[in-house]
């Protein structure tokens, strides 16, 4: 249970909420380079259940890294180089033998939608398939219950047998946030979710994302610094691949920060 009005400090030694359960993510000494080339230095903190955890920066700062180390991207990418350690539920990733039974725990949402070449019905049907879920009834309440958590069901509800690419961009992109939730996933990761998609949308994705919050963890990565206050209970600042600064999102709005370049990035004075 976040109490946002306490302070402590977390591993890291920067200021922040106290917690009464221990973190959901342990992130210790997280270094990141492709071919050698630095992305992220020496990175640690904590995410604790049930929280909006934003991470903001400039671009080429490392936040996206950051959410590929957490998904085990780096398997996928032999330019990627990842030393120090994360820990979800108190496991290190890597001593996941199977790389799917962590990923299926963990949804991520990308900058631009990339749906399947599937039909609405299909694109959040997938995962459930995957998991043995066979029996129409039991699919057909997952792709209700997902798309509705969405805010998509009632646009869509009547055509989803139709292919999810011909949706608008904004409802491609809730299909991929309903398709991330049919995991079932304890960790919700976003990049930039709204880079695409119109004010309107955004906000109606920012209410949802505020509703899940009591079923999940969201890390939420956003050049945009009002949706980080308007969303996130802890913001994390990074420049250059630095973690320059953690603290309760309020608090860094408000200017309560150890560190100059934070005021002058939220400030819009670069970036």
């Amino acid at each position: 249970m976040v109490d946002l009005a306490a302070e402590a400090a977390v591993a890291n030694g920067f200021p922040g909420p106290a917690y009464d359960e221990p973190p959901i993510i342990e992130v210790r000494d997280l270094s990141i380079a492709y071919r050698g080339k630095p992305a992220l230095d020496k990175v640690t903190l904590d995410i604790h259940r049930h929280e909006i955890f934003g991470i903001i920066g400039p671009a080429n700062s490392g936040k996206t890294s950051f959410l590929r180390a957490l998904n085990r991207m780096d398997a996928f990418n032999t330019a990627m180089e990842v030393s120090g350690s994360i820990r979800i539920n108190g496991k290190n990733i890597n001593d996941w033998r199977n790389e799917y039974a962590l990923r299926s725990r963990i949804g991520v949402v990308f900058p631009l939608p990339v749906g399947l070449p599937l039909t609405v019905y299909e694109n959040v049907a997938f995962s459930p398939r995957l998991r043995g879920i066979r029996k129409k009834a039991e699919l057909d309440e997952v792709v209700e219950r997902c798309l509705t958590r969405a805010a998509l069901w009632d646009e869509v509800k009547d055509r989803l047998d139709s292919l999810g690419s011909l949706l608008s961009g904004g409802q491609q992109q809730r299909l991929t946030i309903a398709r991330a939730l049919s995991q079932e996933p304890e960790l919700l990761l976003l990049d930039e979710f709204s880079i695409a998609v119109d004010p309107v949308t955004t906000m109606r994705i920012e209410d949802v994302l505020k509703e899940l919050r009591s079923e999940l963890t969201i890390v939420l990565v956003t050049n945009l610094v009002q949706q980080a206050r308007r969303l996130a209970d802890r913001t994390a600042f990074f420049l250059m691949g630095e973690l320059v600064e953690i603290g309760a999102t309020e608090d860094l709005f408000e200017g309560e920060v150890r560190d100059k370049r934070t005021t002058g990035y939220i400030e819009g004075r670069f970036g």
